[in-house]
């Protein structure tokens, strides 16, 4: 017990030592976020279908007209979700066949958003870990198979993942991770920022920040925030006009406002409501990220002094 509680200090100085040091990284990357090329890729890592959409639709819209490749991994397919299940499948009881069930739903969702955003068949990399499970595979699961609470397996369930089969481990989904980036060679990555509520969200980042720090490439990493704590984003509801502003608790981290035009907006509007299963229990707070913006930080941790407002810098619209 000593030499797991060890390690998991262990790697999470290491992750917050890399995230520090990507601050003075992140200031001398090569161009400004969202000038992109024919030359880039963009990878968006999202922890769950949807989460792409939410943070990014806008940011891959804008990287696809402008001719650059744009792929997306999802870390979990949603199969952790029970209120859901319930209410898709109508039954009180769903058991784990139906959350693996809406897993697939959830994964014909992610698709068909896919395809209306461009993004190309072989550039989608559904990697099928625990949802709920990513942080215990970060801190407690790195080498010993984590077994779902939910679905009850211990091993990737879809035919359709990265590495079919594969352990539920955080050396597994670490490998599965690098191998994509090896793959598409990004030239930005798209990331929740650890200080995201959700723990799938956190842990996601801060897979991604290992990654990342190990090939010495942190600089070419944006985060971003969905779960920002009680009534955030506000207002609630599709507001395509209102701004788009930091939440409290990371409201120091040096955002960048990136702005959208009404054409972008609508195609994400579109896109979250083909997110049918997530629609029919939090549509308010779903249809609340398509507005005028969306933001993103360089760094995924600022230890700054708390100030009297957010620190937003403002893009060039589009409109």
């Amino acid at each position: 017990m000593r030499i797991g509680h060890a390690r998991r200090l262990q790697a999470r100085l290491a992750i917050l030592v890399m995230a520090m040091l990507c601050v003075s990284w992140a200031l001398s990357a090569p161009q400004e976020f969202g000038a992109f090329t024919r030359d880039d890729v963009l990878l968006v890592v999202a922890p769950h279908p949807d989460d792409e959409t939410l943070c990014c639709a806008g940011a891959i819209q804008r990287a696809h007209a402008a001719g650059a490749r744009v792929a997306v991994a999802w870390i979990t397919s949603g199969d952790g979700f029970e209120l859901d299940a319930h209410i898709v499948e109508r039954r009180w009881h769903t058991g784990t066949q139906g959350l693996l069930e809406l897993a697939r739903l959830r994964m014909l969702e992610a698709t068909r958003v896919a395809e209306l955003l461009g993004i190309r068949a072989q550039e989608r990399f559904f990697l099928g870990y625990p949802d709920g499970g990513i942080a215990k595979l970060l801190h407690d699961n790195f080498d010993e198979p984590y077994t779902s609470p939910h679905t009850g397996v211990a091993a990737v369930p879809y035919a359709q993942a990265v590495s079919p089969g594969a352990a539920y481990t955080g050396q597994n989904l670490e490998r599965d991770l690098a191998s994509i980036i090896e793959r598409i060679k990004p030239t930005w990555v798209l990331a929740p920022t650890p200080l995201d509520v959700h723990e799938d969200h956190r842990a996601t980042g801060e897979f991604v920040i290992r990654v990342m720090g190990q090939l010495a490439r942190l600089n070419q990493v944006r985060y971003w925030i969905v779960h920002g704590g009680f009534e955030w984003p506000w207002p609630r509801g599709l507001q395509p006009d209102s701004q788009l502003q930091p939440p409290r608790r990371a409201r120091n981290l040096p955002w960048n406002s990136f702005a959208l035009s009404s054409q972008e907006r609508a195609v994400k509007a579109d896109a979250v409501r083909l997110y049918d299963t997530q629609m029919r229990l939090t549509s308010s707070f779903l249809l609340s990220f398509v507005k005028r913006n969306e933001i993103y930080s360089s760094t995924p941790l600022q230890p700054a002094a708390p100030t009297s407002g957010s620190t937003i810098s403002p893009g060039a619209s589009t409109d």
